[in-house]
C-alpha cells in the first residue's frame, strides 16, 4: 500500500486493464515521489481547489490529496480511468470530483466560479491537447484569469519555447503570448524513463503565474501580429508583415522598430505596441 493506503500504480492499471493509448496522448507517470514532486511544485494547496486535466489512473490527483488540496477537479476522457478515479474519490468522500469528458470542451472559468475563488490547474497534460488548453487559459478574458496559477508537464522543447527570450531559436508566438500576461518559470525535468510507456522526449515541469496588470493590447490583434511576423520569420519585418497591412514601414516606423529587424528580435513589449497600433 502507499500513503494514502491505495495499492501501487502498477497494480492499478493491471487491475484495471489501463494500457496508455497513443491515440489520446498517454504516458502515465507512475513515481509516487515525483508526482507529489509535481503538487508541491504548484505552492501551498491546503484550501484551494484544484483542476486537473488526464489524471489517467490517478497518480498525480493522489498526489494533490495527500498534500492538501481542499478538492480536485478530475477531467477524464477516458472511460477506463474512470473507476480508478472512483476508488480514490471514496478514500477521499468529497474531496474528488471526477468528469468524464473532453477537456477541450469544458468551461473552465464556469468551474471557478463553482469553486468561489481562482483556482490552480496542475496536470500532466496529454502532449496531443497541451498546447490548445494552454492557449485557452492565457487568452482568458477578462483578466487576471480565473487561474491562480499553472503547474503543467510538457515536453522540453515546448516547456523552452514558452520562457524563450528574443534573439533565441526556441523564440516564437507561443513564447509572446505566455509572457505577455504571465510569469514563466522552468522547474525540473523528468526523464522518459519515469513514464509507462517512456515517451521520447524528456518532459519539464513549468509554473506560470498570470500578471496582475500585462501590457495593454488586444490578444486578437497580438495573435494577427504574431503570425504575420513568425510565419516569415526568416524576413525583414517590413516584408512579413506586408501580409497584414499594406503600410508596414508606416506601422514599424510608428511603433519606433526599425524595418530591417527580424520577428525573433522584437520583445514582447514591441510586439504589443505593434498589436495596439494595429486595433
Amino acid at each position: 500500500m502507499s500513503d494514502d493506503g491505495l495499492p501501487p500504480l502498477r497494480e492499478v492499471i493491471a487491475a484495471h486493464g489501463l494500457r496508455a493509448r497513443k491515440a489520446l496522448g498517454q504516458n502515465f507517470l507512475l513515481d509516487l515521489n515525483l508526482t507529489r514532486k509535481i503538487a508541491r511544485a504548484a505552492g501551498p494547496l491546503e484550501g484551494r481547489t484544484v483542476i486537473e486535466v488526464g489524471p489517467g489512473p490517478g497518480g498525480l490527483t493522489r498526489a494533490l490529496l495527500l498534500e492538501g488540496a481542499r478538492k480536485v477537479v478530475a477531467i477524464e476522457r477516458d472511460a477506463r480511468a474512470l473507476p480508478a478515479l472512483e476508488e480514490i474519490a471514496r478514500r477521499w468522500p468529497g474531496r474528488l470530483e471526477v468528469i468524464s469528458g473532453d477537456a477541450l470542451k469544458q468551461d473552465f472559468s464556469a468551474l471557478a466560479n463553482q469553486a468561489g475563488q481562482p483556482v490552480k490547474i496542475v496536470a500532466n497534460l496529454p502532449y496531443n491537447i497541451a498546447t490548445p488548453l494552454l492557449t485557452g487559459w492565457l487568452l482568458a478574458d477578462p483578466w487576471p484569469p480565473w487561474w491562480e496559477s499553472l503547474t503543467l508537464m510538457f515536453q522540453k522543447e515546448v516547456a523552452e519555447r514558452l520562457a524563450a527570450a528574443p534573439r533565441s531559436k526556441a523564440y516564437g508566438r507561443l513564447s509572446i503570448l505566455a509572457q505577455w500576461r504571465s510569469r514563466v518559470e522552468l522547474l525540473f525535468g523528468i526523464p522518459p524513463t519515469a513514464f509507462v510507456p517512456p515517451p521520447k522526449v524528456t518532459s519539464t515541469v513549468v509554473r506560470i503565474i498570470p500578471s496582475a496588470a500585462p501590457d495593454a493590447c488586444g490578444a486578437e490583434a497580438l495573435q494577427r501580429v504574431t503570425a504575420a511576423a513568425f510565419n516569415q520569420r526568416r524576413k525583414m519585418l517590413r516584408q512579413s508583415l506586408k501580409t497584414l497591412t499594406g503600410k508596414s514601414a508606416t506601422l514599424l516606423h510608428e511603433a519606433g522598430i526599425a524595418e530591417t529587424k527580424r520577428a525573433e528580435e522584437l520583445s514582447v513589449e514591441d510586439f504589443c505596441r505593434l498589436a495596439s497600433l494595429i486595433s
